[in-house]
């Protein structure tokens, strides 16, 4: 970007409001006055140029007095100069003794801005002054002051270069900390949706291992308890078995998990292939599932495959939990529409759904499952079932996803 180009794109920042006069805006008063004065007395007179007098010191002083407000009101300051120094060179006191006052008061309105009245006060105080000075006799004073315009013109180029300089600086100054605030805040939301996938990852894992294992555990007690003498020792050892495999399957899926967390890898993500592991943990928790997968079709996308399988795997665990009977009847389609995938997991409990009681949480089960058909842009509905037996989950999970990401 070239240097016009910014200073163009570069924001106009208001002038820096000064409240009160300064002991700095008195010093610089006091020395261009010192100045002035020195050269007052020591310049040599001619013809038309001799010392000032008590009206000349008073006026010469006024012009010097008045740069304690070049910062405050540098508008006002320019006229109070533009008053005490047209009658001075009007009386024909020493002639350039009170230039640097008018060159203070003229670059400080020029780096006060806007632009637009500088170049319109400037011209017209200096053709009012020289129309002043021709009008009362002295047309040599006013041709003089429109031949020595060119330094006037400098002094307002020179503040208005300033003006700009410092706008820029600012400008990108302010650019920089907006791009430092836009990337903590995009750090603060990738962390934010970090812990909510590493949330519902814990939950979808441990709530259905732990359904499933609480299962297994309750019927190898019903066995032990219900008739010890005729213990069945098949049944117990196969309940065992389950309950150690899931406990296996869990630390697998855990150890995943926590090499994600630890920046080790990303490890693979679950998908299509696994729904069937998943139909039979639970029919070994009891459950009598009936699976339809069709595989064929369009290749799914690694996230979409990840949400339907968490999805599925939280429908299954709600529905061994849930469904009211010792073998709950579970349906699972997963089936390619186009380029979307449908979704639909369905059990025959005993009784229907009942809202949580008062006072206690929803759980964020069936939360966690939207949240990750929308991280697919896709949809979810979840409820009982029309006939108030039993639970009902759909989902259609498309295929053109914007953002597949780490979707676990």
């Amino acid at each position: 970007m070239s240097l016009s180009l910014a200073l163009r794109r570069a924001p106009v920042l208001p002038a820096i409001r000064v409240t009160r006069v300064s002991l700095t805006d008195v010093g610089l008063a006091v020395v261009v006055f010192g100045f002035e004065a020195a050269q007052a007395v020591m310049l040599p007179e001619g013809v038309g140029s001799h010392r000032p007098d008590l009206w000349g010191w008073l006026l010469l002083t006024g012009s010097a007095l008045v740069l304690v407000w070049r910062r405050r009101a540098p508008m006002w300051c320019l006229l109070g100069m533009v008053a005490f120094v047209a009658p001075y060179h009007y009386l024909e006191y020493i002639q350039p003794a009170p230039i640097l006052s008018s060159m203070v008061a003229l670059y400080a309105l020029a780096v006060a801005g806007p632009p637009t009245r500088t170049f319109l006060v400037v011209p017209t105080v200096v053709i009012t002054m020289a129309g002043v000075m021709s009008t009362i006799g002295k047309p040599d004073a006013g041709k003089d002051m429109l031949q020595s315009g060119g330094w006037i013109v400098a002094v307002a180029v020179a503040g208005e270069v300033v003006r700009m300089h410092r706008n820029y600086v600012a400008a990108i100054v302010e650019r920089a900390e907006r791009a430092e605030r836009t990337r903590e805040e995009e750090a603060g939301r990738r962390v934010a949706e970090e812990r909510l996938r590493i949330a519902r990852d814990l939950h979808d894992l441990l709530a259905h291992s732990i359904t499933l294992i609480g299962v297994q555990t309750s019927v190898a007690a019903h066995i032990l308890l219900a008739d010890p003498e005729r213990l069945d020792r098949t049944a117990v050892a196969a309940a065992l078995d389950t309950i150690g495999d899931t406990c296996r399957e869990a630390r697998a899926e855990l150890r995943t998990t926590l090499r994600v967390l630890r920046a080790d890898g990303d490890g693979p993500l679950p998908d299509l292939a696994g729904i069937p592991a998943l139909t039979k943990a639970a029919e070994a928790a009891g459950a009598r599932v009936e699976l339809t997968l069709d595989a064929g079709g369009a290749p799914v996308p690694p996230a979409v495959g990840a949400a339907a399988y968490r999805i599925v795997q939280e429908s299954l665990t709600n529905a061994v939990r849930h469904a009211g009977t010792a073998e709950p009847r579970v349906r699972v389609s997963v089936c390619h529409r186009d380029t979307a995938l449908e979704l639909l997991i369905e059990d025959d409990g005993a009784k229907a759904v009942r809202a949580p009681a008062a006072g206690r949480p929803e759980g964020f089960g069936i939360v966690g499952m939207r949240e990750r058909a929308r991280s697919v842009g896709g949809t979810l509905v979840a409820g009982p079932r029309g006939d108030g037996r039993g639970f009902a989950v759909t989902a259609e999970l498309p295929f053109t996803v914007e953002h597949q990401g780490d979707h676990r």
